[in-house]
């Protein structure tokens, strides 16, 4: 979608692999800040920016300068004390990430970026707000000015194809018809955004997955207007629209999409909730993987690595593929669940390992469970290379996505895992540079902001497609927002708006 890196890094492209001539140090004048978390309005659960080890003749660093080369200091000048979580995170290959969450709000920040006594590059940064944290009910009210402030991207792809086959959609049609053919056996939920409230009606037995799709709604109305729409979402890990045309397709989104389904997909529930909870209660999330990368790729055990569960058929024959050939390929169940009656085959189930320790492996394989694997954006911002199964079934980003440049495709059944797996430890720079090009398309694709400019923008087009007022429907319940706030904030919008 878009790309990070500033231009005033372009002359320093050419580094020497150990970064910053001589040995010395960081320069504090050449060095380079820049990011989302340095804009007010650009309001996220966790923000963030970059900085960029850059050496007096202005060559940047391609290996870290030491985890405590920079440091960071946020603070809110006109208040007594700053209730602001602060972490930077070496990425080991001369850039930083500094990510903060606000659990107060504030009517300016000053973040400092210090190496030593000195300030780096156009340090300090005055941020003059409002700043609103995260639990903050304020929504901008002019969309346009939010998907600015956000710097999402005029149109996504994605988007543009899965409504190409909703020319028009009917709300009034779609709430009869889609509970009728759906709502007995199915896990959905049927919700109204109405003056930027959320409500909502379930329909089937396991609907406890809504949380993450409540918890997504509340946090947009809370930052931006949204438009009045109306949709349904699936709960379940199977799209469900199988329909083709001329036959009467009806709108659901769903966290995953199929070649063999028209379902309109989103950014994946695991990977929502990890935007939602970073520097909260989740540890795996697109940025803690970046400072966690393991070892250099020149250092990396050169075995093939995976860990999962028993979700699919493939999954048995990777283990069996494991157990013939174990000095290429590290693969075990670490649960079983649909083939329990094989676990004496493929057994026994190996203890969980932290996910960061994925990356001390060179190669990650990554093959479908019930459908797409939901690990691949982390997978793909380490420092390894990916190989990916064929499938039929992508998450929202996937489309972007491009063989031999992002990742190594294998085939569907397994037949050539083997082949491409001893085609990249031959081509080592090659399989280096696919880590590399994978790792950027996730730093630049799949951060926070990235997230909810796509939830935005889909809730936007989609509801330009009704051709009827969006309605609370009869069972439908409002889901409220969070109400456990310690430090409420005063919303500058609400308050002008009242007051005229």
């Amino acid at each position: 979608m878009r790309a990070l890196w500033p231009l005033c890094l372009a002359l320093g492209a050419a580094a020497a692999a150990a970064g910053g001539a001589g040995g010395a140090g960081p320069s504090a004048e050449r060095s380079a800040v820049w990011g989302p978390g340095l804009r007010a309005a650009a309001a996220l659960p966790a923000r963030y920016f970059h900085v960029q080890a850059v050496d007096q003749q202005g060559m940047r660093f391609t290996s870290s300068p030491g985890e405590n080369a920079f440091q960071v200091k946020i603070t809110a000048p006109e208040e007594q004390f700053t209730r602001v979580g602060v972490q930077v995170l070496d990425r080991k290959d001369g850039s930083f990430l500094v990510r903060y969450r606000l659990y107060a709000s504030y009517k300016s920040l000053r973040i400092e970026v210090k190496i030593g006594d000195k300030h780096v590059a156009k340090s300090p940064y005055i941020l003059k707000g409002p700043i609103y944290h995260e639990n903050c009910d304020c929504p901008q009210e002019e969309s346009s000015a939010w998907l600015e402030e956000m710097n999402c991207p005029k149109t996504i792809s994605q988007i543009q194809r899965d409504l190409a086959n909703f020319p028009t959609v009917d709300p009034d049609k779609i709430a009869k018809e889609i509970p009728q053919r759906f709502g007995q056996r199915q896990s959905l939920c049927h919700y109204t955004i109405k003056d930027n409230e959320v409500y909502i009606k379930t329909y089937g037995e396991h609907v406890g997955f809504r949380i993450f799709m409540d918890a997504i709604l509340l946090s947009l109305t809370r930052k931006v207007k949204m438009p009045d729409v109306e949709f349904f979402v699936n709960l379940g890990d199977w799209p469900l629209e199988k329909r083709k045309p001329p036959q009467n397709l009806h709108p659901i989104f769903s966290w995953c999409g199929s070649s063999e389904s028209k379902d309109i997909v989103m950014p994946t529930y695991d990977l929502t909730d990890s935007v939602l909870e970073t520097m909260g209660r989740v540890s795996l999330d697109m940025m803690s993987v970046q400072a966690n990368t393991g070892p250099s790729w020149e250092d990396k055990n050169t075995t093939a690595f995976w860990r999962g569960r028993d979700s699919r058929r493939e999954r048995l024959e990777l283990v069996k593929l494991s157990r013939k050939y174990p000095e290429i390929i590290d693969a075990a169940f670490t649960n079983f669940f649909f083939f329990k009656h094989d676990e004496s085959l493929y057994g026994p189930i190996v203890k969980h390992i932290s996910f960061f320790d994925f990356f001390k492996y060179k190669y990650q394989i990554n093959i479908d469970g019930t459908v797409a694997a939901y690990r691949l954006p982390y997978l793909l911002a380490g420092n390894s290379v990916v190989l990916k199964q064929d499938s039929i079934y992508y998450e929202h980003f996937y489309n972007e996505l491009q063989p031999w440049k992002h990742y190594i495709p294998f085939k569907s059944d397994l037949s050539d895992l083997l082949e491409k797996l001893q085609w990249a430890k031959d081509h080592d720079e090659e399989a280096k540079n696919i880590a590399k090009s994978g790792q950027e398309f996730a730093r630049n694709n799949l951060m926070g902001d990235h997230i909810f400019c796509y939830y935005f923008k889909l809730f936007q087009e989609y509801a330009s497609l009704q051709v009827s007022e969006p309605k609370i429907r009869d069972g439908m319940e409002k889901v409220q927002q969070p109400d456990d706030d310690l430090f409420p904030c005063t919303c500058h919008r609400k308050k002008a708006k009242d007051e005229l």
